[in-house]
């Protein structure tokens, strides 16, 4: 994995969500879809305050600040990291996941936001020990690396999903 590679990624990425977000209409920013499922309001707020969990796992384990373990990854996430993206089934949002509908502008700030979390933590990747992980809820035991490269793939798999809800309003 090259993290140069996977920064330009997660970054074309929220380059991607704010260029987006002026293309919703203020109406249907916070509207939910008529056949169910996420409002664009609340794919944000999931994918950003993810986004920031994402960093802080990374900073942890490029701390060797996590709880000592021989466990590794899940299926659903060896899956997910060699594909680069999720498994074609649909999942339930687990509960500990805190989605709310959130205004344009606090999802303009999550995403400045993020983008400075990146910035700061990507140099920490490299010389982070390949050996200290932190759980994810479905993915397993994921190193710094990891949880870099799931960042990205958590990122673009959203940006599918905003295509969706606005092709369910067309």
């Amino acid at each position: 994995m090259s993290i140069a590679k996977e920064l330009r990624g997660i970054e074309t990425a929220l380059d991607d969500y704010r260029e987006r977000i002026d293309t919703i209409p203020d109406e249907l920013f916070a509207e939910t879809p008529p056949d169910g499922g996420w409002s664009s309001a609340e794919v944000y707020s999931h994918v950003m305050q993810a986004t920031l969990a994402s960093s802080i796992a990374i900073e942890r384990c490029a701390h060797s600040n996590c709880p000592p373990t021989n466990k590794g990854l899940s299926l659903q996430g060896h899956f997910t990291l060699l594909f680069g993206r999720f498994p074609p089934v649909p999942i339930k949002m687990l509960e500990i996941m805190n989605v709310e509908k959130i205004s344009k502008e606090d999802a303009r700030n999550l995403i400045i936001k993020c983008r400075k979390r990146i910035e700061i933590i990507a140099p920490l990747i490299a010389k982070a020990p390949s050996d200290i992980r932190y759980a994810h809820p479905r993915l397993g035991m994921l190193n710094a690396r990891q949880w870099f490269k799931f960042t990205g793939i958590h990122l673009r798999h959203h940006l599918k999903q905003l295509e969706q809800i606005k092709k369910k309003f067309n």
